[in-house]
Formats: C-alpha cells, sequence, structure tokens
C-alpha cells in the first residue's frame, strides 16, 4: 500500500475511535474529517502515471476541487445510514462515503461543463481552471477536454475505493449511477419546454435517489439493516432529497452570490426547466408570460431582466408554491423518521441534517 494513503487510513482509524457519550454534531465534525482525510490521502497515492507537468497540474486541481469544499451530504447520510441498522465498522463506512464524494466530484465537473458554469463553491469550475488557449478555430476547448477526462477519472476512483464492497452495497451503488444519469439526461432535454411533472421526475433521480435515499440505504446495506429499514429510509430520503433540490432550485434564482457561491442568473440564463420556473410559465399570463418566453434560457439575460423575471415568479406565486411543497415533503420525511425502528442517535442526526438540508442559505 502506497505510504500516502496508509498514513491517511491511520488517521482514520485514530478519528474514528468513537469516545463514549460523543454528541451527534460531534460524530458529524468527525466522519467529516475522516473523509476529507480518506480523500487527500486516496487521491496523493493515485499521483500521475506519466511525468507530464500539465497532467500533473491536472490531479493538482483535481484534488483542489475534490478535497476543499463540499458538504459532505452523502457520506454523512451513509454513516448515519449504517449507525441506524447497527453498524459498528465505521472504516467501511467511511470509505464508502469517499467512494460517493469521488463520485459526485465527477458528476459536477462534467455538470459544470454541460452548463457552461464559470464558478463552483466559490471558484472557478474546473475547465475553466484547466483552459489553455488553441490556435486551431474548430478545435475543442483544451479546457473542456481535460475535465471530462478527469470528471472519469474520479468516478473510476470512487469504484476502487469501493472495493469489495458486499452484494447489496454494490447493486444499490450501480442503481443509483443509473437512476442519476437518466435523471441528469432528462435535466437536458431544455428544448421541451418546462413542465412541473418532468422537473418533478427529473428531481427525483438526479437529487432525491442520488443524494439522500442511496446513500442511507449503502449504508444501511454495509450494516446489514433489513429489508424493512431500507425502505423506511426511502420513505424519508425522497422527500426530503427532493425539498433540497426545490430549495437548490430557489438559491439558484434567489440566493446570494456570496453565500452560494454561484451567480443567481446561470440557470435563467441557462433555461433551467425547474419546477419553480414551470410553475411560473403555468400561472404568468399577458406581458409577464412573454418576459418568460423571452428572457428564461436566452443567452443575452442581463441583471436587469434577470430581476424582471424573479418579479414574474413571485408575483405569478411559484416562489410561494414551491416554499409550500418543500415544507410538505420535509412533514412526510420527519414523520417517517419519527416512527422508524431505527438507533436514536442516528434519529437525531438525520433530524439535524434534514434542517440542514431543506432550510439552507447555500
Amino acid at each position: 500500500m502506497p505510504d500516502d494513503l496508509a498514513r491517511g487510513e491511520r488517521i482514520m482509524a485514530a478519528e474514528l475511535a468513537d469516545p463514549p457519550e460523543e454528541s451527534v454534531t460531534a460524530a458529524i465534525d468527525r466522519v467529516r474529517s475522516s473523509v476529507d482525510a480518506l480523500l487527500a490521502a486516496f487521491i496523493d497515492a493515485h499521483p500521475a502515471p506519466v511525468a507530464d507537468p500539465e497532467l500533473a497540474e491536472g490531479h493538482r486541481l483535481l484534488k483542489e476541487f475534490v478535497v476543499k469544499g463540499g458538504k459532505r451530504i452523502r457520506p454523512l447520510l451513509c454513516y448515519w445510514g449504517a449507525r441506524g441498522a447497527g453498524g459498528t465498522d465505521d472504516a467501511a463506512t467511511v470509505a464508502a462515503g469517499a467512494a460517493l464524494e469521488l463520485y459526485h466530484a465527477g458528476l459536477l465537473i462534467h455538470d459544470d461543463i454541460m452548463d457552461g458554469s464559470e464558478l463552483r463553491r466559490g471558484r472557478p469550475t474546473l475547465h475553466r481552471s484547466l483552459a489553455r488557449p488553441t490556435k486551431h478555430p474548430v478545435a475543442e476547448p483544451f479546457g473542456h477536454c481535460a475535465a471530462v477526462l478527469l470528471g472519469v477519472l474520479t468516478q473510476a476512483w470512487a469504484d476502487e475505493l469501493l472495493g469489495a464492497a458486499n452484494p447489496a452495497v454494490r447493486a444499490l451503488f450501480n442503481q443509483m449511477r443509473g437512476e442519476v444519469i437518466a435523471g441528469q439526461y432528462l435535466d437536458v432535454q431544455t428544448h421541451l419546454g418546462p413542465s412541473v411533472d418532468r422537473a418533478l421526475t427529473v428531481i427525483r433521480f438526479k437529487t432525491a435517489k442520488y443524494t439522500v435515499e442511496r446513500p442511507l440505504q449503502i449504508g444501511g446495506a454495509l450494516a446489514g439493516a433489513p429489508r424493512a429499514l431500507l425502505e423506511s429510509y426511502s420513505r424519508f430520503g425522497l422527500p426530503m432529497g427532493e425539498a433540497f433540490q426545490l430549495r437548490d432550485d430557489i438559491l439558484g434564482v434567489f440566493g446570494d452570490p456570496g453565500i452560494t457561491g454561484k451567480p443567481v442568473t446561470d440557470d435563467l440564463r441557462e433555461g433551467k426547466a425547474t419546477v419553480l420556473i414551470a410553475l411560473a410559465f403555468a400561472e404568468a399570463t399577458g406581458s409577464a408570460l412573454h418576459l418568460l418566453r423571452t428572457w428564461h434560457g436566452n443567452p443575452d439575460l442581463d441583471d436587469a431582466r434577470a430581476a424582471d423575471l424573479r418579479q414574474v415568479i413571485v408575483d405569478s406565486r411559484a416562489l410561494t408554491r414551491v416554499e409550500s411543497m418543500i415544507d410538505g415533503r420535509v412533514r412526510t420525511g420527519l414523520e417517517e423518521l419519527r416512527t422508524c425502528a431505527i438507533d436514536e442517535d442516528a434519529r437525531e442526526a438525520l433530524t439535524l441534517m434534514a434542517g440542514q438540508l431543506t432550510h439552507r442559505l447555500a
């Protein structure tokens, strides 16, 4: 085993020495730092196999992208999914969570390319950081091509880090990958126009299953959770994941860029067919509807027109309705959490995380 990875696993083992009476918030902080340490050590143990300075720089930027920033939502849910089922093998759970985070990094890299995003977490996106001038007028930008490759690399690393997981874990991981790709495929179909039903399908597969349901179930499967508990995780995870994405859609239009790290015009300029936008299109009439049709998805959208679109969204009551949808899904998820048979610390942690996921500013 390479020295860096061995050192990272020793650090992780020390941090995972679970003290008695550890609070839920302390456990969350401990797991998050353990995942960070393992990710950094894993990437250090996988340097570029070719002595090329550009490739080495790509690996450096990739490590920075993976290790710096991110809420570690999926690893934490994986951990508490295992704890909820009585799991005690924290090292295996953290490793699975880190694998989820590597896979997620690849999706984010590719998503930023598809969306043409300039910023991620307040810093330049990976394809922008990798950009190089080209003399060929029709050549694909190097940054885009290099970022695609590095995104694929992180997803291959996720498979490696998941290792010899039990068949139930591997099956859930494979199912999750197919679901999120299907959701992303539906999401890029902006030529079909806004539709509430289609937008809800997108958030279920692109976000709810991928971000909450499957990580919980993967953690549960690591701990040998019975089918009934995995089904409870689904009944909690799907509405909570949908609420998470609905909040994200609101922040993408009404958030504070200084907190979210992304401009609030991007989603409107790109023509994101979110539930928020679909509801606005369904309710707006006259000049307001004309404004939506003219400027939503228009690459020339400026800040003034974006402000006009926000007002249309407010006046159509789309914002109010999405807030109500969030509240209803949170109530549904928490009711399942209150009644399902899980470890009490896990119940407390998941209740805390539910609030953090759905009532956040970034």
